[in-house]
């Protein structure tokens, strides 16, 4: 499976329901983000002002397997749960320093929530 496909009709673009993007009404659209030094990391975005992100309910991404890339990774999710290592969700984090936010698709959000949560 690739990246989604869409479909134009009259200039609007669409996206198949299978890959909408994932989005709750109250804490917005679920993201990827990566920093320039902090990481990478998973949830919903609440603000954005210039390189300035806050997310809810965000878990790092520390390492993962089962996409070949970020957007792989925002389309699909993971193949490989088992090998992923991410840590537990916090609730609200501040990420200094943003370089990239992708929307994730229901998807992804749905198999970065089932990752086990990763301890030393």
């Amino acid at each position: 499976m690739g990246c989604p496909k869409t479909l134009t009709i009259d200039g609007v673009e669409f996206i198949p329901k299978s890959k909408e993007m994932a989005e709750d009404k109250d804490l917005g659209k679920y993201v990827i983000v990566r920093t320039y030094t902090a990481g990478v990391f998973a949830g919903y975005l609440e603000s954005r002002k210039g390189q300035e992100v806050v997310l809810r309910k965000a878990r790092r991404i520390w390492y993962w397997d089962g996409a070949s890339s970020l957007s792989q990774l925002a389309m699909e999710g993971t193949k490989n749960p088992d090998n992923c290592k991410f840590p537990c969700e916090v609730e609200r984090i501040e990420l200094l320093q943003t370089i990239e936010i992708i929307d994730c698709t229901e998807e992804a959000r749905l198999s970065i929530a089932e990752v086990k949560i990763w301890k030393s």
